[in-house]
């Protein structure tokens, strides 16, 4: 082996490296904010209010690091149009699902469902030409699905299901599966992640302030104070480092990789949603959980392996 291609394989298992990591760190904080949610709807807190000022904050927080690095935002037609698609799809219209559906359906059940992009990206990577197929990853990304639809399956067999919550949350994954191809084809030429992720978060609180100040919506935070505050503090940390992992990955993983941030977030919301906020714990769990785990691992071997 030259060392040329010694180098060359070197610095791709790096790469592997900070995808699987920023997979599972990201994964982890995904699967913290469903709960986090949870909480604020326990306290009267608006899914609206809690959305906008978590990413307001986490967008101040990245725009900080930003700028301390250098790397502000560019303001170009094409980062514009990156920015806005971006917050609509992946970040304002998704996560307002989300957070709406939480007290109808569980933070459990919620985290589930976010595990369900890698399926829908992985079909529009190889209908866009991004994936060439692997046997490996579409067993991967067949596993994980396999797995979130054993357990959303059970929440829909549930005597006490609300069905139009759980369709509305299942059309989250979907922006999402669009949101995971847009970021990829869309990335504008030379311009990093962590300049990337506070223009889109900046976006995103545009378009939350704009829906906050429609009739019969609302901005404003209850009268307990302090508790409101505190979880809106606790959610833009968990955004900041969510959606800048969510960058990195972009990049060093692909989207069908990306996709599964949602798949690792299923295996830690659940069980702090069940241990922690006393949700009755999902039926299949066991065999969900460990068929996503095993999604994971074909899909970042079969990356690794490309």
């Amino acid at each position: 082996m030259t060392d040329t291609t010694t180098k060359v394989a070197s610095s791709n298992d790096k790469t592997g490296l900070v995808a699987l990591a920023c997979l599972l760190f990201g994964g982890a904080l995904l699967g913290l904010s469903t709960n986090l949610a949870k909480l604020a709807s326990e306290i009267a807190l608006s899914p609206l209010a809690f959305l906008y000022w978590s990413i307001s904050g986490a967008a101040a927080l990245l725009l900080c690091q930003a700028g301390l690095r250098g790397k502000w935002p560019p303001i170009t037609r094409r980062t514009l149009e990156y920015y806005g698609v971006s917050a609509l799809v992946g970040v304002a219209g998704s996560n307002l699902i989300f957070f709406s559906a939480v007290p109808h359906v569980g933070a459990g059940f919620v985290a589930l469902i976010i595990s369900l992009p890698p399926l829908l990206t992985y079909i529009g990577a190889l209908v866009l030409g991004l994936e060439k197929f692997k046997m490996a990853r579409a067993a991967g990304v067949a596993a994980a699905l396999a797995g979130a639809g054993v357990l959303a399956a059970n929440k829909l067999a549930a005597p006490e299901a609300d069905v139009f919550w759980i369709l509305l949350a299942l059309c989250g994954p979907v922006l999402l599966a669009i949101g995971n191809l847009y970021r990829t084809l869309r990335w504008p030429v030379g311009v990093s992640a962590d300049a990337l992720a506070p223009g889109m978060l900046i976006a995103a609180t545009i378009m939350l302030l704009t829906i906050g100040l429609l009739p019969s919506f609302s901005l404003a935070l209850p009268n307990q104070k302090t508790l409101p505050l505190l979880l809106i503090a606790a959610q833009a940390l968990v955004f900041a480092g969510q959606f800048l992992l969510l960058f990195i990955l972009q990049k060093t993983g692909g989207p069908v990789m990306l996709s599964l941030l949602g798949s690792v977030g299923a295996v830690v919301g659940v069980p702090v949603a069940v241990y922690l906020q006393g949700e009755a714990p999902p039926q299949g769990l066991f065999a969900g959980a460990l068929l996503i785990g095993i999604g994971v691992a074909l899909v970042t071997f079969g990356k690794a392996k490309r």
